[in-house]
């Protein structure tokens, strides 16, 4: 049974929607500002609703936290109609928008569809590749060469980012947002220091590879 954690400040609209998910066989988290739908989102959650007018964090810093914790998709409420705005989000990280008001069989709609997308992105990720690089993520393991390579959590969560997008250049601030938890701190020099650490291990199990490039100024991508 799928998880939804819904963020909505407007206490009739909430207790609405996680009605309408309950008899629809949905577990429901509620939250009721972006601050405690941070909280609350954990590995549990498969989809998130996500109201744009919150009080205190802007829709846009919202989604950047959630993702950094777990990536699901957001569908997000809300009143705004403006179609720059939701051009934004999208490239933000948003997976769908609905307008309010709106028809309950579209938003269940909504929520199927991206639930079937999810599901079906899951399975073709469990295992992630590059070059001799094989990244289990169920199984949290990674091979090179042939040979299993111990990762720490970090430096396993940072190769794994880096795998999920082969052709892309990662910014350091993206990497540490990405990886570190909000608790935690990070800057560049520790995110240097955990890139050292991979390429140093994947260089042990094929020495005449190379996995990782720095792109100056900017942050890491994958050699091709």
């Amino acid at each position: 049974m799928s998880k939804i954690l819904v963020i909505e400040d407007d206490t009739n609209i909430n207790e609405m929607i996680c009605k309408l998910l309950k008899l629809n066989s949905y577990n429901v988290v509620c939250a009721y500002s972006g601050t405690e739908g941070i909280l609350v989102h954990d590995e549990s959650i498969d989809l998130i609703l996500l109201d744009l007018m919150l009080p205190g964090k802007s829709g846009e810093e919202i989604i950047k936290s959630l993702h950094s914790k777990k990536r699901v998709p957001v569908i997000v409420i809300s009143a705004v109609c403006n179609t720059c705005k939701k051009v934004e989000l999208f490239k933000l990280g948003a997976d769908d928008y609905i307008t309010k008001p709106f028809d309950n069989d579209e938003l269940l709609a909504r929520i199927e569809v991206q639930l079937r997308h999810s599901k079906n992105s899951k399975e073709v990720k469990n295992i992630l590749k590059f070059k001799d690089i094989v990244l289990n993520t169920l199984e949290h393991t990674v091979e090179c060469n042939g040979l299993s390579v111990n990762f720490s959590k970090t430096e396993f969560k940072l190769l794994r980012v880096m795998l999920e997008d082969v052709n892309r250049v990662f910014p350091k601030s993206f990497l540490i947002e990405s990886v570190w938890d909000n608790e935690e701190s990070a800057d560049d020099n520790t995110l240097n220091v955990h890139i050292s650490k991979i390429r140093n291990k994947l260089k042990e199990k094929n020495p005449v590879e190379e996995y990782i490039e720095t792109v100056w100024s900017i942050g890491y991508k994958l050699k091709k």
